[in-house]
């Protein structure tokens, strides 16, 4: 068997002491594996793992671009034969498919072994002399006590990474007007970066908003604005009586209220034409307000039943 040989730092960690270090991508994996219960290290690899999130991952290494810094977190296994050669400065393995189970990276090192971009150098963290009890605490502790950022910061920060698809910049572009025009009706309302009691998120802004993109397709984000938030003040100004400005920051309840946003504008365009004012939604929206009961709102879990209840109203009997 190959031996190989790599330029560490020792850490002390509480009781447990491991090694840092970078090592070729290929070596990794070529001696790495996901379960100590497979018999075949490649093929038990490849079943714990899933396929299209190690491509996305070497695709974003190709691309040029790429970069992860983040450790691959390993286990040294007997196979590896881990030796302190340099005073903790210098450690020697030997090259063998069973070398080192994986504790955090699985993806990262799939990813690595699936890009055309061969050989790069990895972080990693290598414990030795771990118990399989020592192992499986640590496994337990790295993917439980790490937590994802919220999507609320990803989609908020996306566009200083330029990293938005264009219908997340439309959309981005229109909750920002929401958020700080002295013409929104939502002004105070809006929490760009976080889930806040009370307020919109982004991620309740853009899925209430998403069924509605083909509608806008022909206009600027201000042009958008404008109509919605027309709509909007309507919408809380006739249903005072219903409280709908107490009730708008929930989800379900802004996704039924924008949902009905198509059906309301329809309406004003055949009295109206393509003039979306305040006045004009509140002559369709007055109606059906005064149609509804104050038990609209007990039942919130629904934005599809909420809406339902409220297209139900905004329906008109026709006579000659």
């Amino acid at each position: 068997m190959e031996r190989l040989r790599y330029s560490v730092s020792l850490v002390n960690q509480g009781k447990h002491r491991f090694y840092t270090l970078t090592m070729p991508s290929d070596v990794l994996a070529e001696t790495c594996f996901v379960s100590s219960r497979d018999e075949d290290p490649k093929a038990g690899f490849q079943r714990h793992l899933d396929a299209d999130r190690a491509q996305a991952i070497a695709e974003y290494i190709d691309s040029g671009h790429g970069t992860i810094p983040t450790s691959i977190i390993l286990s040294a296994q007997p196979q590896a034969e881990l030796k302190d050669v340099g005073k903790g400065k210098t450690i020697e393995i030997v090259k063998s498919p069973k070398a080192f189970l994986i504790l955090d990276g699985q993806h990262r090192v799939y990813g690595f072994s699936k890009a055309k971009t061969k050989i790069l150098r990895i972080p990693v963290v290598i414990y030795n002399d771990l118990s399989r009890k020592d192992e499986s605490r640590l496994f337990i502790d790295i993917n439980t006590k790490q937590r994802p950022v919220p999507n609320e910061l990803l989609l908020d920060i996306k566009k200083l990474a330029e990293y938005e698809t264009d219908n997340e910049q439309i959309l981005g572009e229109v909750f920002d007007l929401f958020q700080d025009s002295p013409a929104s009706p939502l002004m105070g309302l809006m929490s760009p970066a976080a889930k806040a009691s009370g307020k919109i998120s982004r991620v309740t802004f853009n899925a209430a908003l998403k069924p509605h993109l083909a509608i806008f397709s022909s206009l600027s984000s201000e042009e958008s604005f404008e109509a919605l938030a027309a709509y909007l003040s309507a919408l809380i100004e006739s249903g005072k009586q219903l409280k709908v400005l107490d009730h708008i920051t929930k989800p379900q309840v802004f996704r039924a209220v924008i949902f009905l946003f198509g059906d309301v504008a329809q309406k004003v365009q055949d009295r109206h034409g393509k003039d979306y004012s305040a006045a004009n939604f509140n002559e369709i929206l007055r109606p059906m307000f005064q149609r509804l009961k104050n038990s609209l709102w007990n039942d919130t879990t629904s934005y599809v039943k909420l809406h339902a209840q409220m297209a139900d109203a905004l329906k008109t009997t026709f006579t000659l």
